[in-house]
């Protein structure tokens, strides 16, 4: 995993970082791109995340925070479990476009949570999206609901850093494998997202629509086959590749398809694929 901050600083070392990362020197923008900046992510104590909806929710709906299953505050998820309705009063920084903290958002539910076939967890907050964008002149990030596309550029945009990586999607991973976890048809980055611990989290933006496709969640640190801080890729034949260097992410098109009316979670909505308890 791109590691909780704690479990990072060995990480933080051989990446030649000092204790305060600048922020991503600002990139031309490209033809029909929108600007990617840090409005709407936030910071967690060890990991990042973003304030995001999806396409049918309404600004009345509580706000949800989109973060990895392995940044959940009690401990990661052992694989096969989920965890739905878990209360939580975790809170979040929340940024503006300049990476500026101008809130601390609370939730009070892990809505969803797991590390099994993906790697995420959903919290719902105490607040709205309509008094979040009242408040503080804030706009939610919005989940897109199809799946991504190879060769997609991409920013992978860390709130606990206030950091920004600029990469492409390289492909995807049939299975990727690290530790006693495995993780369905993962996004696999370009080698100029070289993210580190801390990262955790973040929301993978699509540079062309600004929408959320996916949730960076690990790479290979040390060249090692399938374990902790090394996945693996596994293809439909068993084959395993190592890749030294790379860093993933878990595609978020398939969540939208199990929240309702009122951002309320069903997993037995149609078309919902996500894992059940």
């Amino acid at each position: 995993m791109n590691k909780p901050l704690l479990a990072a600083l060995s990480s933080l070392a051989i990446a030649g970082l000092g204790a305060t990362p600048a922020v991503a020197a600002p990139q031309a923008k490209a033809a029909g791109a929108v600007t990617v900046n840090f409005a709407g992510t936030v910071s967690l104590s060890n990991c990042s995340g973003s304030v995001i909806r999806f396409p049918n929710s309404a600004d009345t709906d509580p706000a949800l925070v989109l973060t990895n299953g392995h940044c959940l505050e009690t401990g990661f998820p052992a694989p096969g479990q989920v965890i739905t309705g878990q209360s939580s009063s975790r809170s979040f920084g929340l940024l503006n476009s300049s990476g500026s903290k101008v809130a601390t958002l609370r939730a009070n539910q892990v809505v969803y949570s797991t590390m099994t076939d993906t790697d995420v967890t959903i919290y719902r907050t105490t607040t709205t999206y309509a008094a979040i964008r009242s408040s503080y002149g804030i706009s939610p990030l919005t989940m897109q609901d199809t799946h991504p596309v190879a060769g997609t550029a991409i920013k992978v945009v860390s709130g606990y850093w206030k950091r920004i990586y600029s990469c492409n999607i390289d492909g995807f991973v049939y299975r990727l494998k690290e530790g006693d976890w495995t993780w369905k048809d993962s996004v696999r980055y370009t080698s100029a997202c070289n993210t580190i611990g801390g990262t955790s989290g973040s929301p993978v933006i699509d540079t062309a629509t600004g929408k959320v496709v996916a949730v960076n969640n690990t790479g290979n640190e040390d060249g090692q086959r399938c374990t902790e801080n090394n996945p693996c890729e596994v293809d439909q034949s068993g084959n395993v590749t190592v890749r030294q260097g790379i860093n993933y992410a878990e595609e978020t098109y398939n969540i939208p398809a199990c929240f309702t009316t009122g951002n309320k979670l069903n997993l037995s909505a149609s078309g919902c694929t996500l894992p059940k308890p």
